[in-house]
């Protein structure tokens, strides 16, 4: 295996304890393809095979099918030789076959995906010589249905033409099995089979007008392009755009020799872990089949075993089934295999150690001889991530900046959502029991299609079991469901990836599609009743199940302790009341970074006072209205000051534009003349003055205090009263007043002369004084260009990206989405921009703002309020860029810490 030097290499090969690559090249060979060079360089038992690298699938989508054929045919034919020689068979050839599977390695894990191939390399002359060698005809011919039924699928479209059909292969296997009586794939008859091989291939000719093909290497180029194709598919597309993985990436192409699982009862096939999934606890686990193929596993169509004695032990337990016919029906692989058992127990070991993090493996036992197929580092949940990596850190197996590194901060998103409430789960009614493939509370109404899972606000996707193709749904519903599948069914791996509760193999559960019910025992139940799951039991509740607030606690704790060690920016949030206050400082927020004061004005007890010096036509009218909304200020400003006691709290003073506060309702417009004893005209008439043609640039921010500075002088009065109210009680608050929107100096100098002029009024009258600061927010684009200007009037700068993104690119945020998202399809955008921080341009100008506005006050303390404080990936920017500290809503706090401390090490390593 000599990679040649200054000729490009598409095709690298693994096998017989060598390899071409290694894991360091995962971005070319993709996830699976470096891992199994890496396995294979280590000793582990690896089919040999080879990787047609990513950049291949770059090169297909640019000059399609013939000219990336031409391009890699030499090197194909070259590796195929290889893996013949390597196995003792000859690919095509009719007396000593060698059958192999297509399988994509994306770099980064999309189980079920992309599409896969196996037995590739049968016809009806192979399977004869396949028949004959192994010396197993029922074998064989079940090899070449799957093939045929994969490859059908795959590469030539034969799908189900509508969500309420069956897929066309499933339909006349069962057709079949009606026939002759039977109900599990293991029961054919070798004539079965052949009967199912011929019928495949008629039902191929009539969909799609061609005979099925017979030609080895029209069987593997098909299966290439096949998988290139895929990364182009509708839920390949989905499952990136939902974790944000670039469409240049591409996939590539793993093709290994085949090993059987399914050539009798002493062969099988399965999928492990290290260590639980689920909740993180140090334990190996999987599940397996006898008499399988790797598809049967993780398909659902059949529920598996389980690997270790102690896990069957506990799903028997689940199963309520007792210990003697859970011996005998359902024996684990440890009591099955004992041999086979210690020497994958001996691989999950040497593995984990190598990777330094939890493996997911699937292997292969045929005939006594046990293959590991693949590793990865195993999708978990949000629980399983930190339990895992903070074992790991106690183990001395990393270092505390590794176990850091190894988190997924918006992994941290599930361990912040409610949980159900401990006395309301006690009154709860548990209709069944399933699998707890992935832990979390759902409550939800049933449906039972993927496609309507919007059709109610909460949803839980019910399904016999689910396939790639219900993703969507699956990322919509509140929770999934299924009758069949096991904890490495398809439904389980890809809730736990997107951190999804999830039970599988409820197998109480009948669930008619037509009918659109899900019944259990005697109790039926309708599409649009409301269901409960708990994902760490696996109980199915019947209705609705109270929540409560999640905690800081436990591994999730040290975690964030760690975080602060390691990290130097800070992290505030947006609050504006007492409780969010409250949920932030509790998420261990260091700050408020922004409190909108607007919002404290929308409540019904305060609107009237607001609308009332809104529609004032005299100073003393307006003050009048606001000496009425003063203590209600100042009341919210101590409960904010109060829970934050000791940390920063920015205020942001009036931002938005009045007409916001007017009522637009005939019925609310006649009910404020009649409150107000003015005639229903004059309230039109100031709703109508105060409308703008474009309101987000029109009277508003520093603009409506610099035309009314009554407002401003009432917020100031406020802010400042309620920090000496607490200071006399011993409380110790650091305000922080900002004023929005400015874009000339003045601007600025005018409302600070009225802030300060205020204070000094306030702190004569009450004979007491107390520090506080004046700042801006800089969202409007020329601030940022005359930063160094405004830092000598400003005490501290706060970026609000939101505007700032709005008013640099000319999106409206309310109105882009709609063409957002088709923008980003074309690739004219790769991410929205109100989502993550146009580092390009939008960034640009913050880091312009900052280094202009330093270069004349090198103290100047620098925020960011705006949503992008709370997106890892604009965090990670923000603290490159030299940002004091980023302010999120106060659920994201505890992500924004992690990040900032991954920000460091990265950028110290």
């Amino acid at each position: 295996m000599e990679i040649l030097e200054g000729v490009k290499t598409r095709v690298y090969r693994f096998g017989n304890k060598t390899a071409d690559g290694n894991r360091s090249m995962k971005n070319l060979l993709g996830g699976k393809g470096a891992n199994l060079a890496e396995m294979s360089a280590i000793g582990i038992p690896v089919p040999p095979g080879f990787t047609i690298t990513t950049e291949v699938c770059t090169e297909y989508n640019e000059l399609g099918r013939e000219a990336v054929i031409a391009l890699i045919k030499d090197e194909v034919e070259q590796a195929v030789a290889s893996i013949e020689s390597q196995m003792g068979a000859t690919f095509g050839d009719k007396d000593n076959p060698l059958l192999i599977s297509v399988r994509s390695g994306a770099r980064v894990s999309m189980p079920g995906m992309m599409d896969t191939v196996l037995n590739l390399g049968i016809n009806d002359e192979v399977v004869q010589g396949l028949a004959k060698r192994t010396n197993n005809e029922l074998f064989a011919w079940d090899s070449y249905r799957r093939f045929i039924q994969m490859y059908g699928g795959v590469v030539l479209g034969m799908k189900p033409e509508s969500k309420d059909d069956i897929d066309p292969f499933e339909e006349i296997m069962e057709h079949l099995k009606h026939k002759r009586g039977i109900e599990l794939d293991t029961q054919f008859t070798v004539q079965d089979l052949k009967d199912l091989v011929y019928d495949f291939k008629d039902a191929v000719k009539k969909r799609i007008g061609k005979d099925f093909p017979t030609n080895p290497w029209d069987q593997l180029w098909g299966s290439v392009m096949a998988v290139f194709n895929s990364w182009n598919g509708d839920r390949a597309v989905y499952y990136r755009t939902m974790h944000g993985y670039p469409a240049d990436w591409g996939t590539a192409v793993n093709v290994q020799a085949m090993v059987y699982g399914n050539m009798g009862d002493n062969s099988g096939t399965g999928v492990c872990f290290t260590r639980d999934a689920g909740t993180g606890e140090n334990v190996f686990n999987g599940e397996y089949l006898i008499n399988a193929q790797g598809e049967d596993v993780v398909s659902g169509v059949r529920t598996p075993q389980q690997i270790t004695k102690l896990g069957s032990q506990r799903w028997a337990v689940l199963a309520t089934i007792d210990e003697q016919e859970r011996f005998e029906k359902y024996p684990s692989l440890e009591e099955l295999m004992p041999e086979i058992y210690n020497e994958l127990n001996e691989y999950q070991e040497i593995l984990e150690k190598h990777y330094r993090n939890m493996q997911d493996m699937e292997f292969t036992i045929q005939d006594g001889k046990l293959w590991i197929l693949q590793t990865r580092n195993g999708k978990r949940t949000g629980a399983a991530m930190v339990k895992i990596a903070m074992d790991l850190l106690k183990e001395g197996m990393i270092t505390e900046k590794e176990a850091l590194l190894l988190m997924e901060p918006n992994k941290l998103d599930e361990l912040l959502h409610p949980v159900f409430d401990t006395a309301a789960l006690k009154r709860a009614h548990v209709i069944a029991q399933g699998l707890p493939a992935s832990p979390g509370a759902a409550t939800g109404k049933i449906v039972f299609f993927a496609d309507e899972a919007a059709k109610f606000k909460n949803s839980i996707l019910v399904r016999i079991e689910t396939s790639p193709e219900d993703l969507e749904g699956m990322n919509i519903a509140k929770g999934i469901l299924t009758a069949r599948g096991g904890m490495t069914s398809h439904a389980a791996v890809v809730a736990r990836g997107m951190g999804k509760c999830c039970i599988s193999g409820a197998g109480a559960l009948k669930i008619n599609y037509k009918a659109r019910t899900l019944t259990v025992g005697d109790k039926e139940y309708h599409e649009g009743d409301w269901i409960s799951l708990n994902g760490s039991t696996g109980n199915i509740i019947e209705g609705k199940v109270a929540t409560m607030e999640p905690e800081l606690s436990g591994e999730f704790a040290e975690l964030m302790i760690l975080a602060d060690k390691h990290a130097d920016m800070k992290v505030r949030a947006n609050a504006d009341t007492p409780n969010d206050a409250r949920v932030a400082r509790n998420f261990g927020a260091q700050g408020i970074g922004l409190t909108r004061t607007e919002h404290m004005f929308f409540e019904v007890d305060r609107i009237k006072a607001m609308r009332e010096m809104i529609l004032s036509d005299t100073v003393k009218g307006r003050k009048q209205a606001l000496e009425d909304l003063l203590p209600m200020q100042r009341s919210d400003f101590e409960g904010i000051f109060e829970v934050m006691e000791g940390c920063a709290v920015t205020i942001r003073l009036l931002d938005p534009p009045l007409h916001e506060f007017v009522p637009h309702q005939l019925a609310t417009q006649k009910e404020l003349a009649d409150e107000m004893h003015i005639s229903l005209q004059a309230v039109k008439n100031k709703v109508a003055e105060l409308e703008e043609f474009n309101p987000m640039l029109g009277h508003r921010g520093c603009r409506l205090g610099n035309t009314y500075p009554e407002i401003t002088e009432m917020q100031t009065r406020a802010i400042i009263e309620a920090a000496l109210n607490l200071k006399e009680r011993g409380i110790v608050t650091k305000p922080e007043i900002m004023v929005p929107l400015v874009g000339t100096v003045k601007e600025f100098e005018f409302q600070k002369n009225i802030i300060v002029n205020t204070a000094n009024a306030i702190f004569e009258e009450r004979n007491e004084t107390l520090e506080y600061s004046v700042g801006t927010m800089i969202e409007v684009p020329r601030a940022t260009l005359i930063a160094d200007l405004i830092a000598e009037k400003a005490d501290f700068f706060s970026f609000g990206t939101n505007d700032l993104t709005q008013m640099t690119f000319g999106y409206s945020r309310d109105d882009a989405s709609k063409f957002l998202p088709i923008y980003i399809e074309k690739g004219i955008l790769k991410v929205d921009p109100f989502e993550q921080i146009d580092q390009e341009g939008v960034g640009q100008l913050v880091k312009i703002g900052t280094e202009r506005g330093r270069s004349v006050k090198p103290d100047l303390k620098v925020g960011i309020c705006g949503e992008h404080g709370g997106e890892p990936t604009s965090i990670e920017f923000f603290y490159n860029t030299g940002i004091d500290y980023v302010s999120c809503s106060p659920y994201r706090v505890p992500i924004a810490r992690l990040v900032a401390a991954q920000a460091a090490i990265k950028a110290n390593s």
